[in-house]
C-alpha cells in the first residue's frame, strides 16, 4: 500500500465519518478501528472491510489460513501491534510474505515488516476476530509483551543490566495482564498456571472444560517472574514457596470489574497458581434463563411463597448453585421483605438486599454471620454454603422460627441432601420439619448456534448412553433427530458455546416419617421417583430433545453421578 493509497484512504474516511471521527481512529488499535468503522456503517463488519478495500486497493480474505513458515519470519511484537498474521494463499508468488490485517498497514508497519523479513510483504484485509484468533494461536497469548527484545532487534546483552531487568519486569506485568484480559474475553471461570518440566502451561476453564492456552515459545524464561507477579498482585508472601497461600486480586478490564481469588500450591517443579474469576458486574439470571422449564418454575414459585422453611440447591463446584439462588432472590425481592445474604464471595449484587462477605481470617464465619443476622430482623436469609454442623443447625432453627432460608450443599442428587444433613449431626426430625425443597442441578454445554447440526437417531448407538443414564430405550420414542456438536471458529472447534442448567426437584415432606427413621438416600430416592420426581437424567434428556445440548454431553455430566 503506497503513500498515495494511504492518502486516499484518509480522504475517504474523512468524507464518510467527518474529520474528528476519522482522526479519532488513528489512536485506536487496528481491530478497534475496524469495529468503530463497522459501527459507523450500521454495525456490518463486511461492509467496513469492503469500504476499506475500495479506499485502499487491498483485497479482502474472508477466511485466511496461517502460513507457518511466514510466522517464523514475522516477529511476535510486530504481529501483535499491527494485528497482522502471515497467510498462505493458493499459488502464492515465491519470495512474497502475504500478511492479513483488519486495517490497512501504516507506513511504519510496512517498513518494519519489510525490514524483518527477507520476503517482500504484500498486505490483505481480513475480519478482526479471525486475525486476532490466528495471531493468538500462532504466537501465543501475550506474545507481544514477552517478545519485545527480539522485535526491537536489540540483543539483550547489549543493553545495561538495570535496563534489561526493568524491561523484563514490565514485560511480565503486561503478559499477566494480557492473559487475564484474554481469560475475561473468552468467558473463562478459572485460569491455571501449571509449571511442568521445562515449560509453564496455562489453561482456561471455559464452559466447564479446561482449554490449553497457546503461549509464546520463550515463556519458560519468565516462569518464576510470572508466578511472583501473580503473588504480588494477590498480596501474598513471595518468599514463601513451601506452603499453600490464598489471596485475591481486584482486576479491571474495561467495563468489567473482576474479583480474582488466588490459590497457590507447591508442586514438584514450582508453585501452581489457580485463579477463580468472579465478574462483579456480570448479568444476573432469572429462573427461565438458568434453564428451568415452566413446570419447574411454577413448582419453585409455590415454595418461594412460603413464609418459612429451607430451600437447598445441591451440586458439584461450578454447577451454578449461586446463580440459581440469586435468581430466587430476585424473584421474591420486594420493598416489603428484608433480604440478607451471607456469601463467600458475593458473586452478584442484589438491589435492596443486605449482602455480607464472610472473612474467616478475622472470625467472621458463616455460622457467626448467620447467628448475628438473626438479630437483624430478616425475612429471607441466603447462606452461601452449609459447611458444618453449627451452620446447619442455625439455618434450620432460623427456618423453624419464621424465616425463609436459602443455601447450598455438595451432594450428587437431591434426596442425598437430606442424609447429608443427618450425617453432619442434625437431628432427623429437624431436617424433616424444616426442609421444604431440595434442587440438584448440573450445567450442560449448549450446542453452538453457528455450527449445530442434527443427525437421525441411531438407537444402537444411543443405547449405551441411555443405559449409563439409567433411562429405558423407549425414552427416545418419537424423536427422529438429535443435536450433534460439529465445531467452528466461534466455538473454538468444540461444537459448544455457553451452558444451560438441568434440575432435579425433590420435596421431602411426603417422606417425613422415613426421614425421621433415618432412611438411606437410596430409599428416599426410590420414594421420590415413585411420587413423580424427575431425575437429572430425565430433565437433561428433555434438553437434548429440545435441541439445546447433546446426548454425549448429558452422559458426561450425569451418568457418573446417578
Amino acid at each position: 500500500m503506497t503513500a498515495a493509497a494511504q492518502a486516499r484512504l484518509r480522504e475517504a474516511l474523512e468524507a464518510r465519518l467527518g474529520d474528528a471521527a476519522a482522526g479519532a481512529l488513528a489512536g485506536m488499535p487496528p481491530e478497534a478501528r475496524l469495529r468503530s468503522l463497522a459501527n459507523a456503517l450500521g454495525g456490518d463488519e463486511d461492509a467496513a472491510l469492503a469500504f476499506l478495500a475500495d479506499a485502499s486497493g487491498l483485497e479482502v480474505l474472508p477466511e485466511p489460513a496461517v502460513d507457518a513458515e511466514g510466522v517464523r519470519a514475522l516477529p511476535a511484537r510486530l504481529a501483535v501491534r499491527a494485528q497482522a498474521v502471515p497467510v498462505l494463499l493458493p499459488g502464492a508468488e515465491a519470495g512474497r510474505l502475504d500478511l492479513a490485517a483488519p486495517w490497512p498497514p501504516s507506513a511504519e508497519d510496512r517498513a518494519w515488516a519489510a525490514t524483518f523479513s527477507a520476503r517482500r510483504p504484500r498486505w490483505f484485509l481480513a475480519p478482526a476476530d479471525r486475525v486476532g484468533q490466528l495471531v493468538r494461536e500462532s504466537y501465543g497469548v501475550g506474545s507481544g509483551s514477552l517478545g519485545e527484545d527480539e522485535a526491537d532487534g536489540v540483543p539483550v546483552a547489549a543493553a545495561p543490566a538495570a535496563d534489561t531487568e526493568a524491561d523484563a519486569d514490565a514485560a511480565v506485568v503486561r503478559f499477566v495482564t494480557d492473559v487475564l484480559t484474554q481469560a475475561v474475553a473468552e468467558r473463562a471461570t478459572d485460569v491455571h498456571f501449571e509449571p511442568q518440566e521445562g515449560r509453564l502451561a496455562i489453561r482456561f476453564r471455559i464452559d466447564g472444560i479446561l482449554v490449553p492456552v497457546p503461549l509464546p515459545e520463550n515463556l519458560v524464561r519468565y516462569q518464576d517472574a510470572i508466578l511472583s507477579r501473580l503473588k504480588i498482585m494477590a498480596r501474598l508472601n513471595i518468599s514463601e514457596r513451601r506452603l499453600p497461600q490464598d489471596g485475591r486480586i481486584p482486576f479491571r478490564d474495561g467495563r468489567n470489574v473482576i474479583d480474582i481469588r488466588v490459590s497457590t500450591m507447591p508442586t514438584l517443579h514450582a508453585e501452581s497458581v489457580s485463579l477463580r474469576l468472579l465478574n462483579q458486574r456480570k448479568e444476573a439470571y432469572d429462573m427461565s434463563r438458568v434453564g428451568m422449564s415452566p413446570d419447574e418454575q411454577a413448582a419453585v414459585r409455590r415454595v418461594l411463597a412460603y413464609p418459612h422453611g429451607i430451600i437447598l440447591v445441591t451440586g458439584p463446584t461450578g454447577s451454578g448453585k449461586s446463580t440459581t439462588l440469586n435468581a430466587f432472590l430476585r424473584e421474591i425481592n420486594s420493598p416489603e421483605l428484608r433480604l440478607v445474604t451471607i456469601e463467600d464471595p458475593v458473586e452478584y449484587e442484589v438491589p435492596g438486599a443486605n449482602q455480607v462477605q464472610i472473612k474467616p481470617e478475622i472470625g467472621l464465619t458463616f455460622a457467626g454471620a448467620l447467628r448475628s443476622t438473626l438479630r437483624q430482623d430478616p425475612d429471607v436469609i441466603m447462606v452461601g454454603e452449609i459447611r458444618d454442623l453449627e451452620t446447619a443447625e442455625i439455618a434450620i432453627r432460623a427456618s423453624l422460627t419464621g424465616h425463609l432460608v436459602f443455601s447450598t450443599l455438595h451432594t450428587n442428587d437431591a434426596p442425598g441432601a437430606v442424609t447429608r444433613l443427618v450425617d453432619m449431626g442434625v437431628e432427623p426430625f429437624l431436617v424433616a420439619s424444616a426442609v421444604e425443597l431440595v434442587i440438584a442441578q448440573r450445567l450442560l454445554r449448549r450446542v453452538c448456534p453457528e455450527c449445530a447440526a442434527r443427525a437421525p437417531v441411531d438407537r444402537a448407538q444411543a443405547a449405551p448412553a441411555l443405559r449409563a443414564l439409567g433411562l429405558p430405550e423407549t425414552a427416545l420414542d418419537g424423536a427422529a433427530e438429535l443435536p450433534r456438536a460439529v465445531g467452528c471458529r466461534r466455538c473454538r472447534g468444540t461444537g459448544y458455546s455457553g451452558r444451560v442448567g438441568i434440575f432435579e426437584l425433590y420435596f421431602p415432606k411426603p417422606a417425613h416419617d422415613r426421614i425421621v427413621a433415618r432412611a438411606s438416600a437410596r430409599e428416599l430416592t426410590e420414594l421420590a421417583l415413585a411420587a413423580g420426581m424427575r431425575p437429572l437424567a430425565r430433565t437433561g434428556l428433555d434438553k437434548v430433545l429440545a435441541g439445546l445440548t447433546t446426548l454425549d454431553e448429558l452422559v458426561r455430566n450425569v451418568a457418573a453421578a446417578d
